[in-house]
């Protein structure tokens, strides 16, 4: 297949570039490479992807002109819409730059599926859209309707725009919930790099709701391993799907939601003590109240990604925290 991936040198996109790759697929990998953290980084995960069947354009999904050339000179049997304006607490300080990025951005990337009549549309979507829902473990089947920072109102934007292009143009559109992303080649701006760099430099950790906190952390090749199993079975119509009585999670157009996170609530402090045995040093902690935007447990019910796909992630935290440890003590020596 060739396969667009947008936001190909971000965190989940350059490991999912390198997967497809290795099982022989023709990757076009698209980024604006933009300064939100260290360009340095994303040059790196772009450097070793380089290799034959993967070509890289500089773009940014906000330039519709750009967007609209890219599918008109090219094919693609898929799309994988990774390309975002990332972080919960950065959208309570700059809200534009996500209708930009998150809203105009992701609908250039509907009209050009919908041009170019590409066979299947799988984008990021987040665990965010839970919001006040505090009912554990969240399911697709969940209302969504109460988000608690613009970056989670923005992806549960995406996934009822996706629904009407799914439904007017019959163009598959598969919506993934991402839980708590972490593991090798991440992103600085999230808690597992930010720990690590404060404890090895004996800076206090801000650990926010007193340390009151659980998350669903999923290790970036389950991510990667549902994202694939997930393009190559595209959305289909639920024959079940009753307008009287209406599934959040799936319709009578070709659209579908699941959920891709480990299935295991771990308490924050958990997540440290780990990091902490990785490292070989304790953390500095300095407790903060709960910050806004915020929620203070996660957890995926994966039963529909398991149904459909037949997997289920599993990474343990202490696997996967190693892991990163040894790839962050090698690339920053």
């Amino acid at each position: 297949m060739h396969i667009l991936i947008t936001g190909a040198a971000g965190f989940i996109g350059s490991a999912l570039a390198w997967r497809l790759l290795e099982r022989g697929e023709r990757v076009t990998g698209l980024d604006n490479l933009n300064d939100y953290y260290d360009v340095r980084l994303k040059e790196a995960r772009l450097a070793r992807t380089r290799r034959q069947g993967f070509d890289f354009i500089k773009g940014d999904i906000t330039d519709r002109e750009a967007m609209a050339r890219l599918f008109a000179a090219q094919r693609f049997d898929a799309v994988v819409h990774l390309a975002a304006q990332a972080g919960v607490r950065h959208s309570i300080e700059q809200p534009l730059a996500y209708i930009e990025a998150n809203i105009t951005g992701f609908a250039h990337v509907l009209e050009g599926c919908r041009h170019s009549r590409v066979g299947h549309l799988v984008y990021a979507s987040s665990s965010s859209v839970y919001g006040s829902n505090g009912r554990l473990p969240f399911s697709e089947h969940d209302n969504v309707d109460h988000p608690v920072s613009l970056y989670a109102a923005t992806k549960k934007a995406n996934e009822l725009m996706a629904h009407c292009y799914a439904h007017l143009y019959r163009l598959p559109c598969t919506g993934l919930r991402f839980f708590t992303v972490y593991g090798p080649w991440g992103r600085p701006d999230m808690a597992l790099f930010k720990f690590a760099r404060g404890i090895l430099a004996g800076e206090a950790l801000p650990v926010f709701n007193h340390g009151k906190m659980a998350r669903d952390f999923t290790y970036v090749d389950d991510i990667v391993e549902g994202v694939i199993r997930v393009v190559d079975r595209p959305a289909a119509p639920d024959p079940k799907w009753s307008a009287q009585d209406p599934d959040s999670a799936s319709s009578s157009a070709p659209w579908r939601i699941y959920n891709i996170g480990n299935h295991r609530r771990v308490e924050l402090m958990h997540y440290i003590r780990t990091l902490e045995a990785c490292l070989g040093k304790k953390a500095v902690l300095d407790m903060q109240p709960m910050q806004a935007g915020d929620v203070a447990a996660s957890e995926a019910d994966t039963a529909e990604l398991q149904a459909a796909t037949g997997f289920k992630p599993a990474t343990p935290v202490e696997v996967g925290i190693r892991r990163f440890v040894d790839w962050y003590r090698e690339y920053y020596k």
